[in-house]
């Protein structure tokens, strides 16, 4: 049985394509330490400078350490995903020729293929191995992206936007919910592209998905603005569980300047496309992402972001500086702006919307609800980590849970006791 130690950097999207890679590999088993492995893969992210340096940072230690196995017994190295989809094979192979395999994210639906030609292996199948535990599953329903932002350098790594078959999305669904999954995230760079490119829209895969019996939750994750159609939201509403009134909307600024600038495919006024949400879900969680330091961002330019927010009150939002990315529009733009300035504003935004989270968070207190066991968690017996249904995994807070009943994949009720900034804290 091939012995597989694996690495899955970046996002959600990465960690699908993992999963799915070592699910068709035939009858394999995971390893948690390389030296114990026959395949070290490592699939890499490479959006931004920070995620290139920490692939090739993986890269560079995975080749030391199994370098230097007692015996020069080392297992097979292959390096996948954006790494090589920005830089390219050539000159990575040059750069580090200690890699076995270099694997194109143009390539990714021939991966198993060239792993298994080159281990030797039976022809693959299709399957996926999940990583996340028995409560839920990412899936992955497109590839590559329809916009053209000017600090964005996906498009040119992944190409453009591509719709996954319904029917084997269908499949691998009911897969995973047979297996005990109760919670699906449906993520792509643009979920609201998903059948655009063959003259459907999301309703057609959503509708099906809707419909799985002991499916307890459908998330949907980074929704753009102007795919968030009142049609859309409309059905949504109509479809009611297990669907999750929860609406990841990357905005990335307020102002209407900065993003036409950005190339945003919504430009105009985000307030439209808060208000037309909370107009049809009016108790709806909403995430964001802003973008602060923009080149050309002004004073009054950040202002308006920072009362943007105070207004709106999203339940969770992530805030990024912005990095000058090689390839893009705006890495050569005028008015780049500091990066003592950058910071000074990424952390005072923060700071409001971490005084709204708390602000939010408190009103759960003494309310009972549904909360989805994740993980065991370090800090004593019995205490386990959850999420209620307006909390996604790893980009929101958690919600801390001790009682009868609680353990892994489990959902359970249970009565919040304690909130804080960004986590609560539940008895069942």
């Amino acid at each position: 049985m091939l012995r597989i130690y694996s690495q899955s950097l970046g996002c959600p999207k990465t960690r699908v394509d993992t999963e799915r890679l070592l699910g068709s590999l035939g009858p394999v088993v995971t390893v948690d330490m390389p030296e114990q492995a026959d395949l070290v893969f490592i699939n890499t992210c490479a959006f931004i400078a920070p995620a290139v340096q920490e692939s090739v940072q993986a890269v560079v230690e995975m080749i030391e350490d199994i370098g230097s196995l007692p015996g020069g017994k080392r297992p097979f190295l292959a390096v996948a995903g954006c790494l090589p989809g920005r830089y390219g094979i050539a000159d990575l192979k040059a750069e580090l020729p200690e890699v076995d395999l270099w694997l194109h994210t143009d390539d990714i639906g021939t991966w198993a293929e060239q792993l298994a030609r080159a281990l030797k292996l039976d022809p693959p199948a299709s399957g996926r191995l999940l990583s996340t535990g028995p409560s839920y599953a990412w899936l992955k329903i497109g590839e590559g992206c329809r916009h053209n932002c000017s600090f964005c350098a996906i498009p040119s790594i992944r190409g453009k936007y591509t719709s996954e078959d319904a029917d084997k999305l269908i499949m691998e669904a009911s897969a995973l919910v047979q297996d005990g999954v109760k919670e699906l995230i449906l993520v792509a760079q643009d979920v609201t592209a998903y059948g655009t490119d063959f003259g459907k829209d999301p309703r057609f895969l959503l509708e099906k998905l809707l419909s799985l019996e002991g499916l307890r939750r459908l998330r949907l994750l980074y929704l753009y603005p102007a795919g968030l159609t009142r049609d859309l939201l409309q059905f949504l509403k109509e479809a009611g569980k297990p669907f999750v009134p929860y609406f990841d909307m990357p905005l990335q600024h307020a102002h209407p300047d900065v993003l036409r600038r950005m190339g945003r495919p919504f430009s105009g006024n985000p307030q439209e496309a808060v208000d037309r949400i909370r107009d049809v879900f009016p108790g709806a969680a909403l995430r964001t992402t802003m973008m602060v330091g923009f080149p050309g961002e002004s004073d009054e330019h950040f202002r308006t972001l920072m009362d943007f927010v105070e207004k709106n009150r999203f339940h969770h939002m992530g805030v990024f500086a912005f990095q000058p990315e090689e390839g893009t529009e705006a890495a050569s733009m005028p008015n780049q702006i500091d990066e003592d300035i950058k910071e000074e504003r990424r952390d005072a935004l923060m700071e409001l919307q971490s005084s709204i989270s708390e602000d939010i968070l408190s009103a759960y207190a003494g309310q009972r609800m549904e909360v989805l066991v994740d993980e065991s968690s370090d800090e004593w017996p019995g205490l386990y980590t959850g999420r209620t249904w307006f909390q996604a995994p790893d980009v929101d807070g958690l919600t801390y849970v001790s009682g009868p009943g609680v353990e892994k994949g489990a959902m359970v009720e249970a009565d919040i006791v304690e909130t804080r900034e960004y986590d609560l804290i539940a008895l069942a």
